[in-house]
C-alpha cells in the first residue's frame, strides 16, 4: 500500500464527514481543484495503466493546470485494463459493471481503505437527500447473493447504517433473489405484505430498486388489481435504464404509475445515478430554468465530485442547456482513476445535468439489465 494514497484517503474521508464540507460552507472550488491536482499526481505516480494513458496524451502533473484538464478514462477501459494503484494481494473487493452476459464487465478494485471512503461518500449524500426514510424495501437480492454489485453494496451499507441488516424478509430488507443464471427476481407476495403493513401502521417506507424492478412490481399490482396509498413521507429511489429490455417506460410514465399504484408523491420519487467505476452517486431534484417556466429534473453529485457535459465533436464543455457526454471527476476514487468519461448523454443544467440515456453505439449496461 502506498502511504501517500492512504494519507489522501484518510484526509478526504475526514473532509467528507465534516458538515461544513457537505453543506458547501467551505471554499469548495479552491479546495476541490487543489485536491484534484494532488490526487492526479498520486494516481499518475502509482497507477501504471493510467500513467500510460496520460503520457500518450502528453498530459502530466507538470503540464496540467486545473481539474478540468486532468485526463479522463473511458468506462470501457475498465474492461481491458487494471486501472488501479492496488497490488493484487491488496484487493479485498471488486465491483463489476452489470451488462449483458456476452459483455466483458468493468472491474473496479477496492481495499479496506477505499471502501471506507466509499461508505462515507454514499452515506453522507444519501442522508442529505433521504433524511429519516422510515423502513426500507430493497427490490434486489442481498449482498451475499451478488457480491460484485456496487448498487447492492450501496443498499447493504444503507441497510446496516439504519439497523436493518438483521431484519427479516417479511419486515424490512431485501425482497429480491437471484437465479442460477444470474437473473434477479422479486418476492412479490412479501412486497405486497409489506405495503399493506405500512398502510395499516402508518409507518413510512422507502422503496429502492432499479427502474425495471419497479416496472415488474407495478405490473404485478396491476395484474392483481392492487393499489396502495403509502404514508405521506414514503419515498422511492429508482435507478437504472431499459437497454435490451422488451418493456420500456419513459421516466414520466414510470413515475406516474408509481404515484398511482403506491401513492408516493412525485416529489418523493428520487432518481439515483451511479456506476461501478465511481465511488460517489448523484441524485436528481426538480429545478426550474431561471429564464422560463420550464422545469427539469437535474442530477447533482456531492461536493467531492464534479461533472462536465462534453461535446463529442469538440471535446470541450457544452453550454448550459446543450447536450453532450457525461464526464465525472470523483475524488472518492482514490485508488483507481478519478476522471471518468462515461458513454451516457446528458443535458447541462448549470452545475448539474439532466440524464438522457446511453449514447448511440455504446454497449448496453446498467443494473436493470439483470432484473426480471
Amino acid at each position: 500500500m502506498h502511504p501517500e494514497l492512504s494519507n489522501f484517503a484518510a484526509c478526504l474521508r475526514e473532509l467528507i464527514e465534516h458538515p461544513d464540507f457537505l453543506t458547501g460552507e467551505s471554499d469548495l472550488d479552491r479546495q476541490f481543484d487543489s485536491l484534484a491536482l494532488e490526487l492526479f499526481a498520486l494516481q499518475f505516480k502509482f497507477n501504471a495503466a493510467y500513467r500510460k494513458i496520460c503520457e500518450a496524451r502528453q498530459l502530466t502533473p507538470q503540464t496540467v493546470q486545473g481539474w478540468t484538464q486532468i485526463p479522463a478514462v473511458p468506462t470501457a477501459a475498465f474492461k481491458e485494463l487494471e486501472l488501479t494503484s492496488l497490488a493484487p494481494a491488496e484487493r479485498t473487493t471488486v465491483f463489476h459493471s452489470s451488462g449483458t452476459t456476452e459483455q466483458k464487465p468493468s472491474r473496479h478494485f477496492h481495499t479496506v481503505e477505499s471502501m471506507a471512503v466509499y461508505e462515507a461518500s454514499l452515506w453522507q449524500w444519501f442522508q442529505l437527500h433521504f433524511g429519516d426514510p422510515g423502513e426500507f424495501v430493497f427490490l434486489t437480492p442481498n449482498a451475499a447473493a451478488a457480491p460484485h454489485s456496487s448498487l447492492i453494496h450501496m443498499f447493504d451499507i444503507v441497510s446496516r447504517k439504519t439497523g436493518g441488516a438483521s431484519l427479516s424478509l417479511n419486515r424490512s430488507g431485501f425482497f429480491g433473489d437471484i437465479t442460477a443464471d444470474g437473473t434477479w427476481t422479486i418476492h412479490f407476495d412479501s412486497v405486497v405484505k409489506k405495503l399493506k403493513s405500512a398502510c395499516d401502521s402508518g409507518q413510512p417506507l422507502t422503496l429502492l430498486g432499479t427502474a425495471f424492478s419497479f416496472v415488474h412490481v407495478l405490473d404485478f399490482l396491476a395484474e392483481n388489481n392492487l393499489q396502495f396509498q403509502l404514508p405521506q413521507s414514503s419515498r422511492v429511489m429508482e435507478t437504472g435504464g431499459y437497454k435490451n429490455r422488451s418493456r420500456v417506460l419513459p421516466k414520466v410514465e414510470l413515475h406516474a404509475l408509481i404515484h398511482e399504484r403506491l401513492g408516493v408523491s412525485r416529489e418523493n420519487i428520487i432518481c439515483e445515478y451511479g456506476m461501478s467505476e465511481l465511488s460517489s452517486q448523484a441524485y436528481d431534484l426538480e429545478i426550474q430554468h431561471p429564464a422560463s417556466s420550464i422545469q427539469h429534473r437535474a442530477f447533482h453529485f456531492p461536493p467531492w465530485a464534479r461533472v462536465q457535459i462534453i461535446s463529442p465533436e469538440t471535446g470541450g464543455e457544452v453550454a448550459d442547456g446543450e447536450t453532450g457526454l457525461i464526464r465525472i471527476f470523483d475524488l472518492a476514487n482514490v485508488f483507481s482513476v478519478a476522471a471518468i468519461q462515461t458513454e451516457d448523454l446528458g443535458v447541462r443544467r448549470a452545475d448539474g445535468f439532466e440524464l438522457l440515456g446511453r449514447a448511440m453505439q455504446a454497449e448496453p449496461r446498467g443494473c436493470s439489465l439483470m432484473t426480471t
